[in-house]
């Protein structure tokens, strides 16, 4: 289940997890945004270790602009509160898989 964040909740819901995060920064009017929407969705039933995320930044742009979201989708994996990685674009289940993996090395 990928929960909904925003301005209020945010810092419960990510910044002060005890399990990896992964956020979806995104806009409903956003078509990469609606592809990679089912698949982070799939992913979420899948990656029990992990939590997910989504911040609408039409709603919510404070936090699009603290953590300079400037085109979406734009993903940020937080771990104890820390971003441990950033990137854009959809990039398909695997290369989602990658970096889920490759910030919980880090």
């Amino acid at each position: 289940m990928v929960v909904q964040a925003d301005e209020k909740n945010f810092k419960e819901l990510v910044l002060e997890s005890d399990k990896p995060v992964f956020v979806d920064f995104y806009a409903t009017w956003c078509g990469p945004c609606q592809v990679s929407a089912p698949l982070i969705e799939q992913l979420s039933e899948e990656k029990k270790n992990t939590f997910f995320v989504k911040v609408d930044v039409d709603k919510n742009s404070q936090l699009a602009s603290q953590y300079n979201v400037f085109s979406i989708p734009t993903f940020v994996i937080f771990i104890h509160g820390r971003v441990v990685s950033q990137f854009t674009g959809a990039i398909g289940k695997e290369g989602f898989v990658n970096e889920i993996e490759k910030a919980a090395s880090k």
